[in-house]
C-alpha cells in the first residue's frame, strides 16, 4: 500500500475513533451543536425517520452519546433503567438502577453524563449513581439525602452532573453542602460549598474557565450563585426567586457575560463578570423573557428561545438586552441549534426549523412528532447528521443531512 492512502486510511480510521461525547445541551451545555453540511428544509411530512423505539417508559431525560453507542433513561412501573443502542437504533443492553420519581410527571430527569469511561447519573427520588461504562457495574452511589443533609423538591431532582477534571460537581441542596464536588473516580468529598443554603432548583451548573478564577454557575431555589472551581468558595450570590422555586436553565456564557433565565414570569437577568469573575454586576434585566425549562441559545450578538408566561418565540441582542422579535407561530419549548439553524421543539410536539436571523422567526419547515407519550419536554440532540428526538416512551432518530 502506499505511504500516502495508508495515511489517509489512519486519518479516517482516528476521526471515526475520535467522535466526540454528547452530554446535556451538547458538548459544552451550550445547546449550539458544531455541526456541518445539514439539510436547510425538511418535506412537509419531516426528515427520513431512521429509526424508533417504543419501550422506555416514562421519562423527560435526553439521550448521552458516547463511543457509538447512545444512552438514555427510563422508568417502567416505579424502576427506572438506563438503555444503550447502537447507531443503527440496536438495544444493545438495558440496566436497572433502581426507584425513580413517581410522583409527578413521571420518570427521569436529568441526561447522564459520560466521562473517561463512567456513566453518572442523578436520579429523581436524589441518588447520585457511577457505572462502569464497559460492565454496567455500580462503582459508587451517594444518597444525597442522608449524604449531605438535602431533602427532595416539589417536582424530583433534576440535574445532569458536571464533570471538569476530577471534579464531578452538583448541588444536593443541603444546608452546608449545598454545591458540592467530588472525586469522580470514588466519590469521595473534595470541597463542599454552603452557598446560601436554599434548596436544589433542577438546574444542572456550568463551568466558567476564562476568567483569572476559573468557577461554577448555578441557580438553586432562591439564589444564583458563582463559586471558586478549584477551592469551592462562594465568590458572589444573587437572589433570584419566582413563585415555584424552579430555575431548571444551564445558564449562558459568553464575551464576559453571564445570562440566567426562569420561567413563572421572573424572566432574565445579564451580569458583566468583574474583577477576574469574583464579582458580578447587573447590565440588563428582562422580565418578559422567561424560559422555563426550555432554554436559550446564544449565536453570534443575539440568543434566541421562548417564554413560559409571555407565550412566543424571540431574539434579544445579547449585550443590549433589546428584544428584536416575538413570534407565537407555533408553540413555546426547548431550542437546540446547528449550522445556522434553529430547531425548536414545541410543547405541542411540533418539530421545526428556523434559520437563525434577528431579523424574524423564520420559519422553514415543521412537522409533528405523532411518536410517544406525555409531555414534549426532552431537550433534542444532533450528532454526526441526525437528530434525536425523545418523547416519552420513545426514541426518533430522524436523518438531517
Amino acid at each position: 500500500m502506499k505511504v500516502t492512502n495508508f495515511l489517509v486510511l489512519m486519518s479516517i480510521a482516528v476521526s471515526l475513533t475520535a467522535q466526540n461525547t454528547i452530554q446535556w445541551r451538547g458538548e459544552d451545555r451550550t445547546g449550539v451543536y458544531n455541526e456541518q453540511g445539514l439539510l436547510k428544509s425538511w418535506p412537509a411530512k419531516g426528515p427520513q425517520l431512521l429509526w424508533h423505539y417504543d419501550g422506555l417508559g416514562e421519562g423527560h431525560s435526553s439521550v448521552a452519546i458516547d463511543a457509538g453507542k447512545i444512552y438514555v433513561t427510563g422508568m417502567t412501573g416505579n424502576i427506572g433503567y438506563i438503555y444503550i443502542f447502537d447507531m443503527d437504533g440496536k438495544l444493545l443492553n438495558k440496566k436497572e438502577y433502581g426507584k425513580e420519581w413517581d410522583e409527578s410527571y413521571n420518570g427521569p430527569r436529568g441526561t447522564i453524563t459520560i466521562n473517561d469511561s463512567k456513566l453518572y447519573l442523578i436520579t429523581g427520588t436524589g441518588y447520585l449513581l457511577c457505572f462502569d461504562q464497559n460492565t454496567l457495574d455500580l462503582v459508587w452511589k451517594k444518597d444525597l439525602q442522608s449524604d449531605f443533609g438535602s431533602k427532595n423538591i416539589k417536582w424530583g431532582v433534576n440535574e445532569s452532573p458536571l464533570i471538569v477534571g476530577e471534579k464531578i460537581i452538583f448541588t444536593p441542596g443541603g444546608q452546608k453542602h449545598n454545591v458540592v464536588a467530588l472525586n469522580k473516580n470514588d466519590g469521595s468529598l473534595i470541597w463542599s460549598c454552603a452557598g446560601e443554603g436554599d434548596l436544589s432548583a433542577y438546574c444542572s451548573p456550568l463551568y466558567i474557565g476564562d476568567q483569572d478564577v476559573p468557577l461554577i454557575v448555578t441557580m438553586t431555589a432562591d439564589h444564583i450563585l458563582g463559586i471558586d472551581f478549584a477551592t469551592g468558595k462562594k465568590l458572589w450570590s444573587h437572589e433570584n426567586k419566582n413563585k415555584w422555586s424552579v430555575h431548571a436553565n444551564t445558564p449562558i456564557y459568553g464575551d464576559n457575560m453571564l445570562l440566567c433565565t426562569s420561567g413563572y414570569g421572573k424572566g432574565s437577568t445579564m451580569f458583566r463578570l468583574t474583577n477576574g469573575g469574583r464579582s458580578v454586576e447587573v447590565a440588563w434585566t428582562l422580565s418578559d423573557i422567561d424560559s422555563r425549562i426550555g432554554a436559550m441559545v446564544k449565536i453570534g450578538d443575539y440568543v434566541y428561545g421562548s417564554g413560559d408566561a409571555n407565550k412566543y418565540w424571540f431574539c434579544v441582542d445579547w449585550k443590549s438586552g433589546k428584544i428584536k422579535y416575538k413570534d407565537n407561530t407555533i408553540a413555546v419549548g426547548c431550542v437546540i441549534a446547528a449550522d445556522n439553524m434553529l430547531y425548536c421543539y414545541s410543547e405541542k410536539g411540533d418539530m421545526a426549523l428556523v434559520k437563525v436571523t434577528p431579523e424574524k422567526f423564520d420559519l422553514i419547515s415543521k412537522f409533528p412528532i405523532t411518536l410517544g407519550t406525555d409531555q414534549h419536554w426532552a431537550h433534542p440532540v444532533i450528532y454526526q447528521g441526525v437528530l434525536y428526538v425523545r418523547h416519552g416512551n420513545t426514541l426518533m432518530a430522524y436523518k438531517i443531512k
